[in-house]
């Protein structure tokens, strides 16, 4: 169906490119082998013909195969009313775009459960999760406390990525305190050879 969307918002063109990240959006699927097992399993029992793409600036290649039904209709015609006919002039239906690029952008999770799914699937730690929730709802989802959140996914990729830092730089600053503490040590169990015992300590 996620196919079938990006199909009709480039109006049932022949071929056409898709975004993996778009295409799994889309369809709410959080692995890349799931979508790429579904993706080969719809051209293996030929509903589409995936011409996957090497190139990380240029979405793989997807057409859509025309079906026909018993009442002799074509599916993939005329099922969107701005899909122009042969002849017709129709203009862009901005509304319909602006829909499809907002459909799975979400400025806030609909409670903790959904959440922690999220950071499951991420296989990301639970205690983040709560951190996640408990800090952006006593702020209203908001970045700052002022600019709302139009994408809460994304914001908690970002907050994954500060925790990261933040642990890595605790590490490096244990390490160096460790050395520092071991360096002295060392000073202090360090003595000389010729020392003159008379000199008073």
């Amino acid at each position: 169906m996620a196919l079938f969307q990006l199909w009709n918002y480039h109006r049932f063109r022949k071929s056409f490119h898709v975004n993996r990240e778009d295409v799994m959006k889309l369809a709410k699927i959080g692995s890349k082998s799931t979508y790429h097992r579904c993706v080969k399993e719809l051209n293996h029992y030929k509903y589409l013909i995936y011409v996957p793409s090497h190139n990380p600036f240029k979405g793989s290649k997807i057409k859509m195969l025309i079906f026909g039904t018993s009442s002799g209709q074509v599916v993939g015609q005329a099922v969107y009313q701005g899909v122009p006919n042969q002849g017709q002039a129709v203009g862009r239906s901005n509304k319909h775009i602006q829909t499809l690029q907002n459909s799975y952008k979400l400025p806030q999770p609909k409670n903790e459960n959904e959440v922690l799914e999220f950071f499951k699937k991420q296989k990301w730690p639970e205690q983040e999760a709560k951190k996640f929730f408990n800090h952006y709802q006593s702020i209203g989802w908001k970045i700052g406390g002022k600019i709302k959140i139009e994408d809460w996914h994304a914001s908690a990729k970002n907050w994954l990525l500060k925790s990261e830092e933040l642990q890595n730089e605790k590490r490096v600053s244990q390490n160096i305190a460790s050395d520092e503490r071991s360096e002295r040590n060392a000073q202090n169990l360090h003595t000389v050879r010729n020392k003159d015992y008379n000199q008073p300590l």
